[in-house]
């Protein structure tokens, strides 16, 4: 007797487009031209603070800015990783309790209401921070806690804290190498975790972070070279310590100016800290990159913005036909001579009759 296989197939339809009306924004021709050859669908940023204790309240600040600048862009936290080692906001020494602030005029409160801390205190590791980037997690970890990219994932990653020549320390305690980090994003790649990875580093010594790098697609900046200092931007003595880095905070200066539609590019961003203002020089690496910085939107790591196409008018959909379905199956897997292929009764062809 001739074995029979039943087929169940599950299939999704959509019956009725509902024409969009809404007004299209006037993107800008650099995009435009970009989106061409981008392959990326999806946004995600890892923004990390490594550093401990109320004098480094800087680099929370840091943090924190760039985490308040990819959400008014678009990223949603649930595609933001954020890792702070200390609180700055309830740390008893916080003359504004809740409140951390970036300059000292004090108009912008960096710890809104709706910020979201991933890991926090204790939970900023070494360990914690590579298994969150090869997707290695341990067991019970939140979803909310993981980097649930893929192959089309563009990944911003932005570390701030003390760093040296060829590493970056975490709470004081221990330290990632340029090496581990270099592993670490070649697994990422070898992964189909990234599409394309943008590096920001603000710390001393910070280009010694990337050297080791060998993996496609990685575009990479630095507050400063091998032997400079990163230094900070200005007090405010209400506070009694340093707000924000110089790095970080001419970033900060020309990101305030961009919007989800601006047509500044990667390549304006990373000229953005000149020497005669950054005191140290900042460096940047793109031989491991594709595409010119020039003509890549910078909303394509600090932004979640995504080509679309509206159809304004009904679209006839109709079900295949079964003989068709089994015919495109038998010619990449030719049937035995005793097996019947069958569908199962399961998809209401009839509302396509």
């Amino acid at each position: 007797m001739g074995r029979r296989l039943i087929f169940s197939v599950s299939l999704i339809f959509v019956i009725n487009i509902i024409p969009c009306f809404c007004e299209t924004p006037n993107l800008p021709q650099k995009y435009v031209d970009s989106v061409q050859t981008s392959t990326h669908t999806n946004n995600w940023a890892v923004l990390v603070d490594a550093s401990r204790f109320w004098f480094n309240y800087r680099h929370v600040a840091n943090v924190l800015s760039i985490y308040r600048s990819v959400k008014r862009l678009g990223i949603p936290d649930s595609q933001i990783i954020l890792m702070i080692a200390d609180d700055m906001a309830c740390n008893p020494r916080n003359p504004n309790p809740g409140f951390v602030y970036n300059n000292a005029n004090q108009h912008i409160n960096v710890y809104g209401d709706d910020v979201e801390v991933d890991y926090r205190g204790y939970e900023v590791t070494v360990e914690n921070f590579v298994r969150l980037l090869t997707g290695r997690t341990q067991n019970g970890t939140a979803r909310s806690k993981k980097l649930l990219t893929d192959t089309s994932s563009n990944v911003l990653i932005y570390l701030t804290g003390h760093g040296g020549d060829g590493f970056l320390k975490f709470q004081d305690s221990e330290e990632i190498t340029n090496q581990e980090l270099a592993d670490a994003i070649e697994q990422m790649w070898q992964k189909k975790r990234y599409n394309e990875l943008f590096l920001m580093v603000d710390t001393c010594q910070a280009a010694s972070l990337y050297e080791k790098f060998h993996s496609p697609n990685i575009l990479a900046i630095a507050s400063s070279l091998v032997g400079e200092d990163s230094l900070s931007h200005h007090v405010d003595p209400s506070i009694g310590v340093y707000m924000i880095d110089r790095y970080t905070y001419y970033a900060l200066e020309f990101l305030e100016k961009v919007q989800p539609n601006s047509n500044r590019t990667i390549g304006e961003f990373l000229q953005v800290c000149p020497k005669r203002v950054c005191i140290s020089t900042v460096g940047v690496r793109k031989d491991l990159y594709r595409r010119d910085p020039n003509k890549v939107p910078i909303t394509d790591f600090f932004g979640s913005i995504r080509p679309t196409h509206t159809v304004t008018e009904r679209i006839n959909i109709t079900l295949a036909n079964e003989e068709d379905v089994i015919e495109d199956f038998h010619h990449d897997h030719p049937p035995a001579p005793d097996i019947e292929y069958k569908f199962a009764p399961q998809f209401p062809s009839e509302i396509f009759a």
